[in-house]
């Protein structure tokens, strides 16, 4: 099982690579925020009794569904934010479900993309 400031690290390298992205603590862990106000990923260290090391990120219409059927066992619905489409993606997974970079990078852009600014996240495309 990866070591939990790893993948912290990794989830900080994913979400301070975007533009006017600020962490801080929200709840009692850390998020991020698109500048400074809005959050868009949040790490979820076993919260509420979940045993899973994950993100709660913000995620476009449809998308939370589709994954969460299709791959039960790494994406969830997560409390509190998920009525609001948010995804949850377990990081603490070994073999095949173990942590992908290229993938959790893509998931936070995502989470940008459907939080920022329509002019802030044509950044991503420059």
């Amino acid at each position: 099982m990866p070591d939990v400031e790893d993948i912290l690290a990794a989830v900080r390298r994913a979400c301070l690579a975007l533009p006017e992205v600020v962490e801080r603590p929200s709840h009692g862990t850390p998020s991020w925020f698109v500048r400074g106000r809005k959050t868009f990923v949040s790490f979820a260290d076993r919260v509420h009794g979940d045993p899973h090391t994950a993100i709660w990120a913000a995620a476009p219409p449809g998308v939370t569904a589709e994954l969460v059927a299709a791959e039960p066992r790494r994406f969830f619905v997560p409390p509190y934010v998920g009525h609001r489409g948010w995804l949850g993606l377990r990081l603490d997974l070994d073999g095949a479900d173990a942590l992908d970079e290229v993938e959790l990078a893509g998931i936070a852009r995502d989470a940008f993309r459907t939080i920022a600014p329509k002019t802030l996240a044509r950044l991503l495309d420059a």
